[in-house]
């Protein structure tokens, strides 16, 4: 052995991207992240492929929050463990699952369409969200919420 091999960290093979270096649409099943991620370089690796074993005690594989399009310092909070980012994060994932759900009872219980309930959305549900987002956009996120419906229903 190697007196380098002692300061070296302890890797695995990382367990989002399954050693790809980059998250796609199976990895986004398998973690149950449709309609939270789009296929992209992977956050947990930083694109390496590998982890240090620790990293799976601070961060969970799963972690919504955490996507390549953070800044630096945010994503380095992140791998931290910091406490008051992964709250943060998870207030952000409570945000979102809420839109899902909102979206998927008016879609089928009112067959509303996106635009019908974002507008629904904006006028009875914006004031008290913790996040804001546009008109636009949430016309965009709620049709997929609408097509993965469509999906899992046929």
């Amino acid at each position: 052995m190697s007196i380098f091999n002692l300061f070296k960290r302890s890797t695995i093979k990382c367990p989002r991207c399954l050693g790809k270096r980059f998250v796609d649409w199976d990895d986004i099943r398998r973690l149950n992240r449709q309609l939270k991620w789009v296929p992209a370089p992977c956050a947990y690796c930083d694109a390496t492929g590998r982890v240090p074993k620790e990293m799976l005690s601070k961060v969970s594989v799963d972690c919504m929050y955490l996507t390549i399009d953070l800044p630096e310092s945010v994503i380095e909070k992140i791998r931290e463990g910091d406490p008051e980012t992964i709250e943060k994060g998870k207030r952000r994932e409570l945000f979102v699952d809420h839109l899902i759900k909102y979206s998927e009872h008016h879609y089928l219980t009112e067959n509303l369409d996106a635009e019908s309930i974002a507008n629904l959305y904006l006028k009875f549900e914006a004031e008290n969200a913790p996040f804001a987002v546009t008109k636009e956009e949430l016309i965009k996120y709620i049709q997929g919420v609408i097509e993965l419906k469509k999906t899992v229903l046929n």
